[in-house]
């Protein structure tokens, strides 16, 4: 088996046979794999291994089959999304969908980094719903999704009101909305704003700000748009969902 060392985050883990784990790691260098860890309870492992932990690890890795974890170092969890069930349950859940985004096995530096920063950027304060959108935007090229926010798809207009359409993945503007019968009418504020976060930086992040009514506008196009395109229903977005029911009773400071 090879002996590989590479940053690591937690995906999830679940308990196999009477004491022992199963734990799904994405890594900087490896992709996501799983790791067989033996008397789980009872490991130096123990506090590594739940779900949102990040840590420098030291894997055996074979060809096939599960992969063992030798030793780590630099373990961080996040403690503030941990102490607060809004945080996460967003957390949870771009952390389940970058888990669906791409297959087992391979590497995805750019995609294990990007998730790593939402999910510090969610630790530090930063609005977690607006994270998770602009996460879910830009993680729809790993769906083999691209969508056009920034012009008119036909004659590359911009500047102007432009509705969507979900036949031609874009926009079409008021010269070409006869194009698409079905196209969809939405905020222009919503198509700006997801224009914006398929390119937003790092350092940009911190600067975008989403009022209420725009946050669920925002939310109800996006759950659309992968209704459309992506096709994906995931537990952990669905507890999302349900927080909108029972969210209204547990009033945030």
């Amino acid at each position: 088996m090879n002996r590989v060392e590479t940053k690591g985050i937690v995906l999830y883990n679940r308990p196999y046979r009477e004491s022992d784990m199963l734990v799904k790691l994405f890594t900087e260098t490896e992709g996501k794999r799983m790791f067989f860890v033996k008397h789980a309870r009872d490991s130096k492992l123990t506090p590594v291994i739940q779900p949102l932990t990040t840590s420098d690890f030291i894997l055996k890795l074979g060809q096939e089959g599960l992969g063992f974890i030798e030793d780590y170092r630099d373990s961080k969890t996040f403690v503030a999304i941990n102490e607060d069930i809004f945080k996460l349950a967003f957390a949870t859940y771009v952390v389940a969908l970058a888990d669906a985004a791409i297959q087992d096995n391979i590497a995805d530096p750019s995609l294990f980094a990007f998730l790593t920063k939402t999910l510090e950027l969610m630790e530090e304060g930063l609005d977690e719903e607006v994270l998770t959108n602009i996460f879910e935007i830009q993680v729809l090229s790993r769906f083999g999704v691209s969508l056009n926010f920034s012009e008119c798809v036909v004659c590359h207009r911009v500047g102007m009101p432009l509705d969507f359409s979900y036949q031609y993945a874009g926009c079409l503007c008021p010269d070409h909305v006869h194009q698409d019968a079905h196209r969809a009418q939405v905020d222009p504020n919503v198509i700006y704003l997801l224009s914006r976060f398929q390119g937003v930086s790092f350092e940009e992040l911190r600067t975008i700000s989403v009022g209420p009514e725009m946050k669920v506008k925002l939310r109800a196009f996006i759950d659309q748009l992968y209704e459309e395109y992506v096709g994906i229903h995931l537990k952990a977005k669905k507890f999302i969902d349900d927080m909108a029911d029972w969210g209204q009773l547990m009033h945030r400071d």
